[in-house]
């Protein structure tokens, strides 16, 4: 697979796995059926991990420019998981405002380039 697919599939994947968690927790209403803040932790916990594994399977091919990598698929996936849900919430499938999504949810995935230009930092210095 080259290597701007590979992202483009990471990203997609990096947005469906923590979707997919969500139903277990999401009632046909769209109500939650645990409180609230459980359900945003078990989110981000299950967005980083699924973000870490995808980066190290990512990493496992890249050969140089560690960093610069770890740059540009963080910020590939960040916009590709911040457009998915950004098509939700203009299509109402997300019951919130625009503002609400950048407060409650947009915000956290920051840390998709933090994960990924850590991990191409720490594999530079690794290499040097």
């Amino acid at each position: 697979m080259n290597k701007l697919l590979k992202m483009i599939v990471y990203g997609l994947v990096l947005w469906m796995v923590p979707f997919f968690a969500a139903f277990p927790f999401v009632n046909p209403q769209g109500n939650y059926t645990v409180p609230e803040t459980f359900f945003k932790s078990v989110m981000v916990v299950v967005g980083a991990a699924t973000g870490v594994v995808l980066s190290v399977a990512y990493f496992a091919s890249v050969k140089k420019n560690f960093f610069g990598e770890g740059v540009v698929v963080g910020a590939i996936w960040l916009t590709i998981n911040v457009a998915i849900d950004l098509a939700f919430v203009s299509s109402g499938f997300f019951r919130m405002t625009f503002t609400q999504y950048f407060t409650d949810i947009g915000l956290r995935y920051l840390s998709i380039p933090m994960y990924t230009i850590g991990m191409g930092y720490a594999l530079k210095n690794m290499n040097k």
